[in-house]
Parts: C-alpha cells; structure tokens; sequence
C-alpha cells in the first residue's frame, strides 16, 4: 500500500490533531457530518442454506461501527470462510467452502458502501465447465488487482471421505472486476487449470510488492503426526506461480498446523501462527522470494491459545493475532532491522468477542482493528496507537452480527485517502 502525502502534514502529531486534519482533508465538517471513512464486511456461516454478509460503516472519529441499511446480505452459497476486497476498493470476492456451493462471488462496492453480487464462479473449473476443485479455505490479491488467488482443499476425485492434494486456483481480473478463465499449469499427467499442493492448504498470502505468493500446508506423516509446510512461488507478470524449491515437500518447515499467514507491507518478513503450539513463527524473505526462519530463540514466539488469524498494520510495525481459544489479540512490535518481534506492553492478551477468527486494520486511518468472534456472533472493534501498538476497545464493542462469522475485511470510503496516519515514531 501507498503512504499519502497527507500523512506529512499529520504527522508527529497527537490524535486530536490528526482528528482535525483529517476531518478538514477528507471534508468531514459538521455541515457534511460524513463520518464514515471505511467500511467493514463480515462474512457468516448463519447456520441456515445460504451464508451471509454483514456491512458496516466506520466512525472516523471513534472507530464504532453502524450496520448498512440492507446487512446482512447473502454471501451466494454456504458456508463463507473468507473474503479479500481490491486494492482499488470496488469489488470484494467472498469464497463459500460447503457443498454444493464450493464457489467464490464477485461483489461490486457502491459509493454507499452498499454490496451488490455480480457474479458466480466454480472454485475451480476447467474451461469445458468440469468442476475439477472444492472446498476452498483462502483467498489472496496480488497489489495491482490484476489476479485472484484462490487455494482449495481437494482436487478432482478426492473429498473429506477420501483425502488428498488440494491447489491453487488463479483467476485473471478483467478491467470490471469480473474474473478470467482460471490458468493452466503443466503437470506430469497434462493441463490443469490450477497449481498442484499438497494436503489441506490452510492461508495464501500475495507479497504486497508483487513477485512472490506463499501458502501454508496442513500436513502429516505417515503416522498422523502433525507438520506445517511453507510453500513459496515466484509470480510471472501474468500471474502464473513457478515453485521456490525448499527441502521439505518441495516447500519449508513451519510448525505443526500453521494457521494464518500475513507479510509486512515492504515485503521482507512473514509471520504464520501455530494453532497447535500456541506460537507465531517469522520468516525473512531472501532474494528470490525464499524464506529464512529469523534467529533462533527469536522465532517463535508465544500467542494466546489457538492462534487463527494474524495482519501486520498498514505502517509495517506491528504484528496482530487473533487467538480462538482464549478469545484475545496478542499485538508484537516489529524490528525494523530484523523482523524479530516483542511482545507490546499488556498485550499478552487484549479481550475481545467469544473466538476471534479473522482480523482486519481499516486502510484508511490505519488506527482501527476489528476481529470476527466466531462463537460470540460479533464483530469487536479495537484503536491501536500507533507509537506503541497498544489497543483500547473501541466505544460500543463488540457490534452484533449474523451467526458464525468467519473472517472480516476492510475498505476506505471512496476517494478518502489511504494510510493518513500519525509516524510511530513520534
């Protein structure tokens, strides 16, 4: 992402400063009273036939969040796990894993914030219409929005009652947001229109540079003892995925059931939570795109019980985690010098809603982060500081939602401007 050339002007300021200015730059007076400067989208399972999707605005001056007029809307098919929006901020795509849907939707961002479905498409199909993939877990978007990454669990002939190798689908983005016919990859038995992986593909992250694209194996052993695989790819300029080779399943050991995966913003370090081991491992990247575990006795570090989600800020200088288990954020303060994280002061643990699962920082501000609590069927709201990452609970958190969300997303109000945010340093 972009530092706008408002961030100049604000920063070094304190909040009440960056408040005015910003109110002042994106023409929030009290005349207009416009407020909002980002929206939120929460995807849920519902328990019903068809998932759902929550929308809400973003109090620019308190972080709290007022649901759109027509939330929540259907998520066009069952079960949505996961949702990535553009970087231009006009559409956001939602895959929904369960059968018979086993697809991704294209939705178009109104200047209301409204979502409106646009189109369906088969996670993955081959261009004779065969569904050749299912049961789809992440999903990724390279920075240029050119390219839709999608990993799913099965490949052709395999299901939950017969395991086996999932993939990668990647779909070109057409100028109007509508995705392409899914890309072909050589393998030793023909053409297939995704990347071969290995067992249950877990989280897909797209380096925010562009080049590389890097997924997370759930594996196991022939005796059912658990291991993480970090698979890495370079990224050709039309999106097809050439594998960075490494000494385990073709890819690099990460933990026993890595969870989450998130990169900073300049592209140099990965961070992937353990579900299992309660810990966050990172991973700098060396030239090629191959990644080295940092020192050790730096990497890992601890988390709160069964870490799910995990984002850097829009600065590059913290690291957030959602922990499922004991229903916190554990935040991390990186080196810049290294990527070697420490803990932010009272982080071992800031409370939020029952089982977060997902968490999302609005783009626009860069202050404002929110967590889908699976279990406790909201969506809480957090302000982070930006000179010490710390967190206070934003003013009415947690904010209800449909039941089981799965993961959030969130994007800038329109043409207001990304990244106007305070230096840390001041």
């Amino acid at each position: 992402m972009k530092w706008n050339e408002m961030a100049k002007m604000v920063r070094g300021r304190g909040a009440k400063a960056l408040g005015a200015s910003l109110a002042v730059g994106l023409g929030m007076t009290a005349c207009s009273r416009d407020y909002t400067v980002a929206y939120v989208y929460v995807t849920a399972a519902t328990q019903t036939t068809s998932g759902s999707i929550n929308a809400y605005a973003v109090d620019y001056q308190s972080g709290a969040l007022t649901p759109l007029a027509d939330s929540p809307i259907p998520s066009g098919g069952n079960d949505p796990v996961s949702l990535v929006a553009s970087p231009n901020a006009k559409n956001v795509y939602v895959i929904n894993q369960a059968a018979p849907s086993s697809n991704v939707v294209e939705f178009s961002i109104g200047s209301d914030g409204k979502l409106y479905p646009e189109n369906t498409y088969a996670v993955v199909q081959n261009p004779g219409g065969t569904v050749v993939g299912s049961f789809p877990t992440a999903i990724a978007i390279d920075p240029t929005g050119k390219f839709l990454y999608i990993t799913f669990t099965y490949q052709n002939g395999y299901s939950a009652t017969s395991p086996g190798p999932g993939g990668i689908a990647i779909y070109p983005i057409n100028s109007d947001g509508s995705l392409g016919t899914p890309l072909e990859t050589t393998t030793a038995n023909g053409s297939v229109p995704y990347v071969p992986v290995g067992h249950n593909p877990a989280g897909i992250v797209v380096s925010p540079k562009g080049g590389f694209v890097y997924v997370i194996d759930q594996e196991k052993t022939s005796s059912g003892t658990p291991y993480g695989v970090l698979l890495a790819f370079t990224m050709a300029s039309n999106g097809a995925l050439t594998p960075v080779a490494g000494p385990v399943n073709n890819g690099f050991q990460v933990g026993t059931t890595p969870g989450g995966i998130a990169e900073d913003p300049t592209g140099t370090y990965l961070y992937i939570t353990d579900e299992t081991t309660n810990q966050l491992y990172g991973f700098s990247v060396a030239l090629g795109g191959a990644p080295a575990t940092l020192p050790q006795g730096a990497s890992p570090v601890a988390t709160g019980d069964f870490p799910i989600g995990v984002t850097v800020d829009p600065r590059g200088e913290y690291v957030y985690v959602a922990n499922f288990g004991s229903s916190t954020v554990s935040a991390f303060a990186i080196n810049q010098g290294s990527g070697i994280l420490s803990s932010v002061a009272g982080s071992a643990g800031s409370s939020v809603g029952t089982s977060p699962t997902c968490v999302a920082i609005e783009p626009a501000l860069g202050i404002y982060l929110y967590t889908s609590n699976n279990v406790g069927n909201t969506v809480s709201g957090e302000q982070l500081k930006p000179q010490t990452g710390a967190l206070t609970q934003v003013q009415g958190s947690p904010f209800p939602t449909a039941a089981l969300p799965t993961c959030a997303v969130a994007v800038p109000n329109g043409a207001h401007a990304t990244q106007i945010v305070d230096s840390p340093q001041s």
